[in-house]
């Protein structure tokens, strides 16, 4: 069973739909699983289920192999996953999470096709770091029951969840979101509605000053990396952070907050161009500020940067 606080048992949380793709989502099915719920998994056709499915699994033995997980473990939470191709298993679910890419074209698409198939009263999660919560509700029949979480990656292993109210939402479907990650075991962070909310707004700044630092020549990206790491207690320097979010997504997030806000500090790197640019994406592809190998272990550490655990 899941770990229910005091005040989420008035709510009963059954079947989560979960709409959307990559690693955010596994990460998401796999923490919702490991709590004891149940899990629709939406993908766009068979052989994607198929590919899904392996990726899991996958995923699953990498956490075995290191021993944060067991094989009981692994066989408990694939057994509260179903895979589907079509949004109807949404009406079965009493809370729906979509997890597609920052496409804002393709998230108010995946809403509206959950607004039509679920009961009315349950909530609509929007997993998102930068986009505008009521501008994407503003299309489906009750904007006042979609909310925002901002899930950080590993869902997993990070303790903390922004959740996002949206200029309609309603007290009680925002209060359903709040219960909802505590019965993940995260601890949750109520905001309102800000382009990059917390984590991302105060993150982003940081990166985007250690690119310019290497860009200008004071120290090499791992110097700088490390740096950081020591000099505050960081689990990993800023731009190794880069490097595993995607430096295309951390482009993205970055212009679309230079674009909402006008701010100076949220302006783009030039060095960060140029990278995705030459497809120099981090750690999904081999290459970023750093190297790494086919499991995404970083290969050209210092000697004094311990290994983060992959």
């Amino acid at each position: 069973t899941a770990r229910l606080p005091p005040r989420a048992t008035r709510w009963e949380l059954h079947p989560v739909a979960n709409i959307g793709g990559g690693m955010m989502r596994r990460s998401i099915a796999t923490k919702v699983a490991q709590e004891g719920l149940s899990v629709c998994l939406k993908e766009i056709s068979t052989e994607a289920v198929d590919a899904s499915r392996a990726e899991l699994e996958q995923s699953l033995d990498h956490e075995i192999a290191r021993f944060g997980l067991t094989n009981s473990e692994k066989k408990a939470i694939l057994s509260r996953i179903r895979w589907v191709t079509r949004f109807d298993c949404a009406a079965d679910c009493d809370l729906a999470i979509e997890t597609v890419q920052e496409d804002f074209g393709v998230k108010r698409r995946i809403l509206r096709e959950l607004d039509r198939r679920m009961v009315e009263d349950h909530p609509i999660v929007i997993n998102t770091s930068t986009l505008s919560i009521t501008e994407l509700a503003t299309q489906n029949s009750r904007p006042e029951r979609i909310v925002g979480m901002h899930f950080l990656y590993p869902v997993t292993t990070t303790r903390v969840v922004e959740v996002v109210r949206g200029q309609l939402t309603t007290d009680e479907v925002y209060d359903r979101a709040v219960e909802f990650a505590r019965i993940l075991g995260k601890v949750p962070i109520k905001v309102f509605e800000m382009p990059g909310f917390v984590t991302t707004r105060v993150v982003l700044p940081l990166v985007n000053e250690a690119m310019h630092t290497v860009m200008e020549g004071v120290a090499e990206a791992a110097e700088v990396d490390l740096a950081i790491k020591l000099g505050f207690n960081f689990t990993m320097g800023p731009l190794e952070w880069a490097d595993r979010s995607g430096l295309d997504r951390v482009l993205n997030w970055m212009q679309h907050l230079h674009s909402e806000s006008g701010e100076p500090r949220f302006r783009p790197c030039p060095m960060l161009k140029r990278l995705v640019r030459a497809g120099l994406l981090g750690a999904k592809t081999g290459q970023g500020f750093f190297l790494y190998d086919s499991n995404r272990r970083r290969t050209d550490r210092l000697p004094d940067d311990k290994p983060r655990p992959a």
